[in-house]
C-alpha cells in the first residue's frame, strides 16, 4: 500500500550557491549539469542574481531560481531560504570560508565546498570550468568540464550571418581600446561582412563610438542603455558568423553556444578562464606562458600591457582563419556566399 499525499517524504533539496556575472555562471554549467545528473532524486535551487533568469533557464539543470544579490564580486549576506534545511549545500561562489557562511547559516546535512576540512584542495592557478568539477568529483559526483552547451534560444535575430563585436568590459584592464575595435570593425565592413557591435548597461556610448568611428550604417549598435535580454543576446551569437570579444561574459556565451570566436586576453592568462581548447575559437595573448596565469589586476582601472600588445592585424588575421561553426547552417550573405 502506497503512501497517501500527506506520507510522501519530503522532496530533496541542493542548493548552489553562484551569485556572480553571465561568465562566472556559463563558466560553472558542467558542475550544474553533473549535480542534475547525478542527483536526479534532488530538485536543485541556483542562488543567484535574478537578472540571469533567462540564462538560468537556457541551462536546463536548475529546478529553480533563488534571488541573490551582493556588492561586486562579493558574497551574500544571507540567503533568504524558507522551509527546512537543504539536504545539500553546493558553494560554486569562492575559495574560502566566506563563502561557506550564507550556506552553513542554513544548516544544510552535508556542505560541498573547496573550505570545507574534508574538501580538496584550492589551485588558483586551475582553469574555473575544471575547478568546480573537481569540487564535485572529490565528493563522488564525476563532472565533465567539456559539457558546458547550452540550447540555442527559439528566437528570431535581426543580424544572421553577422560579425559580432563586443568592445565592453566589466574592468578597464580587460577592455582593449575602442580605436582598435573601431579599426578591425571598419576593416571587416569594408570586406562586405555586416559587423554589429553589441553593449552591455552603460556602454552605449563607447559602442557608439566604435560604430561611428568604423563607419558603420545605423542600426548596426545593439544595446547599450540596458543589458541585452539573454535570448535576443544568444540568439544573436548562435547565429553569428563570429565574435571578436575580450575576456568578458559575451566570450563564454560564444563558447557555450559553439559560435566562432576571437578573444583578446590581457592580464588573466586564458588557461584559467579562455575557451575549450577544441572549439572554432582564437586565443589572442601576449603574456609570459611561463608565469603564473594571473599577471595582472582584471580588475584594475588601466588597460592591461599585455592586452595593448595585441595588433589590429592579429585581430584581423584571427578572424580569417576562424573554422566554420554551426553559424554556417544558415545562408550567409556577402563574402560568405
Amino acid at each position: 500500500m502506497g503512501l497517501s499525499t500527506s506520507e510522501q517524504p519530503p522532496v530533496r533539496q541542493v542548493l548552489v550557491l553562484r551569485a556572480l556575472g553571465l561568465g562566472d555562471l556559463l563558466a560553472a554549467v558542467p558542475a550544474l549539469r553533473a549535480l542534475r545528473r547525478r542527483l536526479p532524486d534532488h530538485r536543485i535551487t541556483l542562488a543567484c542574481s535574478a537578472e540571469l533568469a533567462d540564462a538560468v533557464a537556457t541551462i536546463g539543470s536548475v529546478h529553480r531560481l533563488l534571488p541573490t544579490t551582493a556588492p561586486g564580486r562579493s558574497v551574500p549576506e544571507r540567503l533568504i531560504w524558507a522551509g527546512r534545511p537543504p539536504d545539500i549545500a553546493v558553494d560554486l561562489h569562492g575559495s574560502g570560508a566566506a563563502s561557506c557562511l550564507p550556506l552553513r547559516a542554513l544548516r544544510p546535512s552535508a556542505l560541498l565546498a573547496y573550505a570545507e576540512p574534508c574538501g580538496p584542495p584550492w589551485l588558483p592557478e586551475e582553469h574555473e570550468r575544471s575547478r568546480w568539477c573537481r569540487l564535485l568529483d572529490w565528493y563522488g559526483l564525476p563532472a565533465d568540464p567539456g559539457d558546458l552547451a547550452i540550447t540555442v534560444p527559439d528566437t528570431r535575430t535581426s543580424a544572421p550571418g553577422a560579425i559580432v563585436i563586443h568592445p565592453g568590459a566589466e574592468a578597464a584592464a580587460r577592455r582593449w581600446p575602442a580605436e582598435r575595435f573601431a579599426a578591425v570593425a571598419q576593416a571587416l565592413h569594408r570586406c562586405g561582412h555586416r559587423v554589429v557591435v553589441t553593449a552591455g548597461a552603460g556602454e552605449g556610448h563607447l559602442a557608439n563610438s566604435v560604430a561611428v568611428q568604423a563607419g558603420l550604417p545605423p542600426g548596426s549598435v545593439v544595446g547599450g542603455t540596458t543589458d541585452i535580454p539573454f535570448k535576443r543576446l544568444a540568439a544573436l551569437l548562435a547565429h553569428a558568423r563570429a565574435v571578436v570579444v575580450g575576456d568578458t561574459g559575451l566570450a563564454h556565451l560564444a563558447s557555450a553556444l559553439g559560435t566562432p570566436s576571437v578573444v583578446l586576453f590581457g592580464p588573466v592568462h586564458p588557461r584559467l578562464w579562455g575557451p575549450p581548447a577544441d572549439g572554432p575559437h582564437r586565443v589572442l595573448w601576449h603574456g609570459d606562458p611561463d608565469g603564473d596565469g594571473r599577471p595582472g589586476d582584471a580588475h584594475g582601472q588601466q588597460p592591461d600591457e599585455r592586452l595593448l600588445r595585441i595588433t589590429v592585424e592579429e585581430v584581423l588575421d584571427a578572424v580569417n582563419t576562424l573554422p566554420p561553426g554551426p553559424a554556417r547552417r544558415h545562408r550567409l550573405t556577402g563574402t560568405d556566399g
